[in-house]
């Protein structure tokens, strides 16, 4: 989805993406890839921290953004 200029793609924690438009990073998106256990929408038990990636606005490879 976009939000404010911003891809969201995957389960994207709602914490994660305030703190998204919070900090105004010079970036193309974030993302949470898979469909993790425990996330928003999906069903079962966090086992891990989530780790979501920045994506770069040249298309670069993604770097972490943050874990929860």
């Amino acid at each position: 989805m976009f939000v404010d200029g911003y891809v969201i793609d995957g389960h994207v924690p709602v914490a994660i993406v305030q703190r998204l438009l919070t900090e105004r990073p010079s970036i193309k998106g974030i993302t949470l890839p898979g469909m993790p256990a425990g996330s928003p929408g999906m069903t079962g038990t966090k086992t891990a921290p989530f780790v979501l990636y920045a994506l770069p606005k040249d298309g670069g490879a993604p770097t972490v953004y943050a874990k929860e």
